[in-house]
């Protein structure tokens, strides 16, 4: 543990990427191999199931730290995070544990079937034994994720130093759904059969923002455009018969779509598909609004199955009868991807595959004309590829844009104001906002993200000076300030009071220029609905 308190301290007392790496190399060429795979894990929000509630840690804090519940609940609300309040509570005299992090870890894990008394004396052993900073680590183990600036790519990029292989295979071998107690180091990072498991997807290639004019890229023909539809970004794989969805945030989803099982069946070869995964009704592509009433179902009935069918539109081909095409041309995947489902489509009725296909153009004020209308076709604007290029991992610059469609915009008032997490914990910067409805405010929609942080402590020193009320952590304030909110969807709901959802929303700027008054109204909001 002490190890790793080190590895921590080093990491977030720097904000240098070369840091960063240079501390996890070290660390990695010299802890065991089990404590190098929990903090692969912990760092990639693989955490161990929570076997200790946060409840009980709140209650047990406030009994050691001789401090009424209500004064920790503060306290709490100020720090923003809950091992971190812990660790600033207790006044810790051990000198640091001797037991390495997977001791740690596997203590944590048996405490699931012991009774609540024997649950708090292991708590409590354990804050003596351990340094502030492990206090807190130990915290965050059971509590939460780390949030410390350590991507997967840098971890992928230490491991990669250390072990002396490339980037790009290190970041394939830590995507899936592995755990310390499913795989040993030696089958994660070692063997040589990186594909052993059926079910390992490929990192995803990300795109960048083209925040400029399309002609800047370049001779047009060069390069490929088609629809950036709006779903989740997947990956479906067969292999051997068996069909794996997963979603970009590394989640295994396949039960929750059984339409994608009967490729298993097919006489199509083995294949991985980088897509989108839409409701697909009526020959075409529904709203993301369409596809959250299938988000987050384990089991799903036949009545949804039937209302809202879900399809992937196959953006890319990245493996084919076990033949990995990511080092080849976009133009060679995607031909070989056209001829796949044709393939497979040719013995489905209601096909669950369906290809994305090019946007024909000579010039680049074509398709400014084509993204114009790419909300009529449930888009969100355009993709741009270059023909030649290959799929790479991660977020790369220079051959995949994304040109998403000018978002919408809305003046709001904000009501609602909440302190913040991490090093903005001593900020309030999420808000509520609301707009006019006669001479009512509603609330609409919540954000926290578009102000400078010289933005944010203004804003707060208006909080502090004019809060109404307050329950708990959040302040109602008098309604003020108006800020222009950006969103890039907007859709009907039942479970909002304002009768609308968005998609996206985030401050866009602070309109210093408008009064309340000046702010929309709630027919200005639901006139969008129609775009």
């Amino acid at each position: 543990m002490k190890r790793f308190a080190k590895l921590f301290e080093e990491i977030d007392s720097t904000t240098k990427t070369s840091l960063k790496v240079n501390a996890l190399v070290k660390y990695f060429k010299e802890a065991p191999e089990q404590d190098q795979l929990w903090t692969i894990a912990l760092f990639s929000h693989k955490r161990p199931r929570r076997t200790i509630s946060t409840s009980l840690l709140r209650q047990w804090i406030a009994e050691e730290s001789s401090i009424p519940p209500w004064l920790f609940e503060e306290s709490y609300h100020i720090v923003g995070d809950l091992a971190e309040t812990i660790s600033l509570l207790l006044d810790p005299t051990g000198n640091g544990s001797e037991k390495t992090l997977s001791d740690w870890v596997s203590l944590i894990k048996e405490q699931k079937d012991h009774e609540e008394a024997e649950k708090k004396a292991f708590i409590l052993d354990a804050w003596n034994q351990m340094s502030q900073e492990e206090i807190f680590l130990f915290n965050k183990i059971i509590t939460g994720g780390f949030r410390m600036g350590v991507s997967q790519k840098l971890i992928a990029k230490a491991l990669a130093k250390a072990l002396d292989k490339t980037d790009a295979e290190i970041a394939h071998r830590l995507m899936g759904n592995w755990t310390p107690d499913t795989i040993t180091y030696e089958e994660l990072l070692l063997s040589d059969d990186i594909n052993a498991d059926d079910s390992k997807p490929y990192p995803f290639y990300l795109a960048y923002a083209l925040e400029g004019d399309s002609s800047e890229l370049g001779n047009p023909a060069e390069w490929s455009a088609e629809y950036k539809w709006d779903g989740i970004r997947s990956q479906l794989i067969k292999r051997n018969d068996q069909v794996f969805l997963w979603s970009r945030g590394e989640e295994l989803v396949t039960e929750s779509y059984p339409e994608m099982l009967r490729l298993g069946t097919s006489e199509s070869p083995d294949f991985v598909i980088d897509g989108e995964l839409v409701v697909y009704r009526d020959d075409g592509v529904q709203s993301f609004n369409e596809l959250q009433k299938r988000l987050g179902r384990k089991k799903v009935s036949k009545k949804m199955l039937a209302s809202h069918p879900c399809a992937i539109i196959a953006y890319d081909l990245l493996e084919l009868d076990g033949d990995d095409l990511r080092d080849n041309s976009l133009s060679s995947r995607r031909s070989q991807l056209a001829a796949l489902i044709a393939k497979i489509n040719k013995q489905e009725d209601n096909p669950v595959l369906h290809y994305s296909a090019s946007i024909d153009f000579d010039h680049w004020e074509e398709l400014v004309e084509v993204r114009s209308h790419s909300r009529s076709m449930k888009s969100e604007g355009l993709m741009l590829k270059l023909k030649e290029g290959v799929y790479k991992d991660g977020r790369k610059k220079g051959e995949w844009w994304k040109w998403k469609v000018d978002p919408f915009t809305i003046d709001a008032v904000m009501l609602y104001a909440q302190r913040g997490h991490g090093r903005r914990s001593n900020l309030f910067s999420d808000f509520t906002f609301a707009v006019w409805d006669g001479d009512n405010l509603v609330p609409f929609t919540k954000a926290y993200s578009g102000l400078t942080d010289k933005e944010f402590g203004e804003v707060t020193q208006f909080v502090n000076k004019n809060t109404i009320e307050r329950f708990g952590p959040v302040r109602s304030v008098n309604p003020e300030l108006v800020f222009e909110i950006a969103f890039e969807g907007i859709n009907e709901s039942k479970r909002h009071k304002s009768g609308v959802a968005l998609r996206f929303p985030r401050i866009k700027r602070w309109r210093r220029d408008k009064v309340a008054e000046e702010a929309d109204t709630i027919e200005n909001l639901k006139a969008l609905l129609d775009n």
